[in-house]
């Protein structure tokens, strides 16, 4: 595996942000991939699934793209309210996975809230905060990337809040 293998993976090293890449077998028949990303990482690394972030893409009006990007753990339902008072916006809609893929140069179930196509708002779950490492997708579907919260935040400019159901 080349070592900047993602944009994701190449934008934590352009910000020399610690990290660790972590890769299970996907299997392209699973279409649930933030439970397949729990499943193998838990068994495999003894993480708490707590530990596994999702990244949902999101559409508001009021917002310069129209989109922006929700990260809270795998387990946990997104409370679009508590996503659109964190954005200061009135309504957000789950985006369509087209207009997701296009505005982050990934592929559904490989959306990573690091090295996107263009950079969109992003609201992080504050349960985040109560690690010392939180995964998250490394830009392509089996891949994980697992870094300090505080760096999950900085390098996306994250707003932080409350935002499960």
């Amino acid at each position: 595996m080349a070592r900047a293998a993602t944009p994701a993976i190449r934008a934590l090293l352009a910000a020399e942000i610690p990290h660790e890449v972590l890769q299970y077998a996907h299997d392209p028949r699973r279409e649930s991939y933030g439970d397949e990303a729990v499943q193998e990482l838990v068994r495999a690394q003894g993480v708490n699934p707590e530990q596994v972030f999702k990244t949902l893409v999101v559409a508001a009006d009021g917002l310069s793209r129209g989109l922006a990007v929700a990260v809270l753990p795998v387990p946990s339902k997104l409370s679009l309210k508590a996503v659109a008072a964190a954005l200061g916006v009135s309504k957000v809609n789950m985006a369509e996975p087209a207009a997701a893929e296009r505005a982050t140069g990934y592929v559904v179930g490989g959306i990573s809230p690091f090295g996107q196509r263009k950079a969109l708002p992003t609201v992080v779950d504050a349960s985040a905060l109560r690690w010392n490492r939180v995964l998250c997708s490394a830009g392509k579907r089996g891949w994980e990337v697992g870094v300090h919260p505080r760096d999950l935040v900085g390098l996306t400019a994250a707003v932080v809040a409350d935002i499960q159901a």
